[in-house]
């Protein structure tokens, strides 16, 4: 049954004649069985193991590059070759109890959640590269929990926090309203990070000159900016919402904005990204809109089918809201970023 929407509203649909294309695009679990020539690597051992990971190959790698992976985590990633991704992205479910499109994950005592994500976390791991990085999602709940299942496997670099201002009011507690991502690396001596591509564009208030000419500042037709260099603390990004075409019904869809941070800071043009738990697919999106290669496992075959749609729809629309010109801008910012680009068709 499809949803009555408001006029405006531009969340992705998706129409009974477009399934099939979109479900023969994606690699499942019967394509693996059924063709297994073409898929040399994969484990040979139980496939609800994670244990005896495969090593894989090119062929293998080059057949799953810019793929979906429709099926159970346990069960595809032994697909995946070992030392496979330039960057891991990964959101996994947090430590509630959500509903994901009638796959319902149930919250559990923080030992259990630990043995959680321990039963595909050291395996996850495996399959970044030797100068790798890698960025897992939680919220203020789980967050403990993933900095001790990632500090056993990588080195931490960071957490970065971000203000999630979307979410319910809360009438015996603090809102929630941020979220962490914690930044880790396989060697600390050799990872990429790509700092001046992840500059962040600010309207200066109080513009400094010396000698009359400005100082870490320019005039735009829009104003005056500074390009700061990135924190941290990110306050810059708008959750998806109804009148945004990147929406989706997924109920913990992360912003493409936040995604593209990740990605130029820790992926090299043409590397390719890993997301395991792809949702409705922000991480493939995003990558190829940025001009890397992805690969991502998702159980739901809705959300894979969602994520394929994003996939075709990028191809003839490579935006991503708040990123212009090269630079990640303010909230609010629409005007000034179309300021900038009348000038320069002028």
């Amino acid at each position: 049954m499809q949803k009555e929407r408001a006029k405006n509203n531009r969340t992705l649909t998706l129409a009974e004649k477009e399934i099939p294309a979109l479900r023969a695009r994606l690699l499942t679990e019967e394509i693996f069985l059924q063709d297994k020539k073409s898929f040399q690597g994969q484990n040979s051992g139980s496939q609800n193991s994670l244990q005896g990971q495969n090593s894989g190959g090119p062929d293998l790698a080059d057949k799953i590059a810019n793929k979906i992976l429709n099926g159970d985590i346990f069960k595809m990633l032994p697909r995946v070759p070992d030392n496979f991704a330039d960057l891991i992205i990964i959101d996994p479910p947090y430590n509630l109890s959500k509903n994901f499109g009638g796959l319902k994950f149930n919250e559990r005592s923080e030992a259990a959640y630990d043995e959680y994500l321990a039963s595909w976390f050291p395996a996850v791991c495996k399959k970044l590269k030797a100068n790798g990085s890698l960025y897992i999602c939680g919220d203020w709940k789980c967050s403990s929990a993933l900095q001790r299942a990632v500090q056993k496997e990588l080195t931490v670099m960071n957490r970065i926090t971000w203000q999630r201002e979307k979410g319910r009011g809360a009438k015996s507690n603090w809102k929630n309203g941020m979220e962490d991502i914690w930044f880790a690396v396989k060697n600390p001596d050799d990872y990429y990070f790509d700092v001046e591509a992840v500059k962040l564009k600010r309207k200066v208030l109080a513009p400094y000159k010396v000698d009359g000419k400005p100082k870490d500042w320019e005039r735009a037709a829009a104003g005056n900016f500074r390009l700061t260099h990135p924190s941290n603390f990110w306050d810059d990004i708008s959750v998806p919402f109804w009148s945004m075409p990147e929406n989706t019904d997924h109920p913990t869809q992360k912003p493409e904005k936040l995604c593209a941070k990740l990605i130029l800071a820790s992926c090299p043009k043409g590397g390719l990204v890993f997301d395991p738990f792809l949702g409705s697919g922000t991480t493939a999106v995003v990558a190829k809109k940025l001009g890397r290669a992805f690969c991502g496992i998702e159980i739901n075959q809705e959300y894979c089918l969602w994520a394929q749609k994003r996939l075709e729809r990028a191809k003839g629309d490579a935006s991503i809201q708040g990123y212009a010109d090269g630079v990640f801008w303010e909230r609010n910012s629409l005007a000034e970023q179309s300021s900038g680009k009348k000038k320069m068709r002028k």
